[in-house]
């Protein structure tokens, strides 16, 4: 079973190791981090990925790197900013290195068929069974991907749990792609990231069963902000009186709901559907 230490590291015997990336020093601000970010890495294997974001003159690195063993090697303590989301935007909040914890998962990516392999961008070739033909949330026509591990997925869904528990103020989490749409893919279609984050934030935060999945804004000016927070960023316009929501997930006394926008609302202000 993972733990976190009280140095903000993550152990499991010789399941976890660490290596040093002291070029990342800055610790995350009060309240933060509050989301958690799913990437793959698109490279060889663990080892050079991790060997690579450590590197001083590389400007990008991340919390973990997560093996196809389900192995973890730990660059930056989870205290600390990461360099992994890059130009990043969701919800109207740019520059989530400075809200995020991020996994990097040992992954080849995008493949392209040749006879009955298929390769990757640096040249390593993969049989059939290790890759799935599936479309993109954020495209139109599908393509062949690297396949994760049972392992992987399993591991990356513990360590996700574990965060959640000794961090509080996590509330989502979010796939590269939703953050940097058009600029990355990764984890893509072969990992199960809708179903993870259902199991580990809305099973959680939804302890009592709600009334109804439809409730509308009670007050004359409602402000539907970015995270369940009265410091966080509004997303639109305010709410109108009346204004009907989908309730999508229940975090304390805050409602993730959609509307044109996807948002949280202080329940206080909104009335459940009878």
């Amino acid at each position: 079973m993972f733990k976190i230490n009280e140095k903000h590291l993550l152990v499991k015997g010789e399941k976890v190791k660490h290596l040093a990336c002291p070029k990342n020093q800055q610790l995350f601000s009060a309240g933060q981090p509050d989301t958690i970010v799913i990437h793959y890495t698109a490279g060889r294997d663990a080892q050079s990925s991790a060997e690579y974001l450590a590197r001083a003159d590389v400007k990008a690195s991340a919390h973990l790197i997560v093996s196809r063993e389900g192995e973890v090697i730990q660059l930056v303590p989870f205290n600390t900013v990461a360099w992994h989301a890059g130009k990043s935007e969701y919800n109207g909040r740019v520059g989530y290195n400075n809200f995020s914890i991020g996994i990097e998962i040992d992954n080849a990516g995008i493949l392209t068929p040749s006879g009955n392999e298929f390769v990757a961008w640096f040249g390593k070739r993969y049989p059939a069974n290790e890759v799935v033909k599936a479309k993109h949330r954020n495209e139109q026509t599908e393509r062949y991907w690297h396949t994760f591990t049972e392992v992987q997925i399993s591991a990356v869904e513990e360590i996700c749990q574990k965060l959640i528990e000794r961090y509080q103020t996590i509330v989502q989490i979010l796939g590269h792609e939703e953050i940097a749409v058009g600029r990355k893919q990764d984890p893509g279609p072969a990992f199960p990231l809708d179903k993870l984050r259902m199991r580990l934030l809305q099973e959680r935060d939804s302890n009592e069963p709600l009334q109804s999945n439809i409730c509308y804004v009670n007050v004359n000016r409602l402000n539907i902000r970015s995270l369940p927070d009265i410091q966080s960023d509004t997303v639109t316009e305010p709410l109108a009186y009346d204004t009907k929501l989908l309730i999508q997930q229940k975090h304390g006394n805050w409602y993730k709901v959609k509307t044109e926008i996807e948002g949280w609302v202080a329940a206080d202000y909104v009335r459940l559907k009878e």
